[in-house]
């Protein structure tokens, strides 16, 4: 039994949502998403509140419900909050800048990497004296923005032994002891 799918998506103030057919659109101050579903979950929507219900206990029908609901609910705090993502660029030499859409990076390659950033996604780049180079990534569409997130981590991982790489701010890297001194 789901119970994820079960719980009621409460609506925020300012959101407005459409179901029509088998597709919701979802309008806030941030912006604008649409998320088809499958036929068979059913969509209900009062003053206050969205309900999914599921027409069968199959397997497939059970994850579903609990999928579509957790979309939704995503989709309504990021119309009216927007999500954030921050990347740290840890390592010497390591800089990230932000030109307009495109972020400039130098992770320890022999060139720089220039990424272009979706425009639905809005980028600050920091960097402080003493500090590693922060990145920051909002946007009102949480699965855009982790995919962004996760293509620019992907350009360096955090390596275990010394911690060089790009990594979430609030992402834990478990360290490794390196090789023992010969006897």
């Amino acid at each position: 039994m789901s119970r994820i799918g079960n719980a009621p998506v409460k609506l925020e103030k300012g959101v407005e949502v459409k179901i029509a057919g088998n597709l919701i659109t979802v309008k806030g101050p941030k912006g604008e998403l649409k998320q088809s579903f499958d036929p068979q979950i059913t969509v209900e929507q009062n003053e206050t509140e969205i309900v999914f219900k599921r027409t069968s206990e199959h397997k497939d029908m059970r994850s579903k419900h609990g999928l579509y609901r957790a979309l939704v609910q995503n989709m309504i705090i990021g119309v009216s909050k927007g999500f954030t993502k921050k990347l740290e660029f840890h390592g010497v030499g390591y800089r990230a800048a932000a030109k307009g859409q495109i972020l400039e990076m130098s992770v320890g390659y022999s060139h720089g990497i220039s990424f272009e950033i979706p425009k639905e996604v809005k980028l600050t780049a920091v960097t402080e004296k003493g500090q590693p180079p922060i990145v920051t990534l909002e946007s009102h569409d949480k699965e855009l923005l982790g995919q962004v997130a996760a293509k620019i981590r992907s350009f360096r991982k955090p390596e275990p032994y010394k911690g060089k790489g790009i990594r979430y701010s609030d992402e834990f890297i478990r360290r490794k002891a390196g090789k023992s001194a010969a006897k």
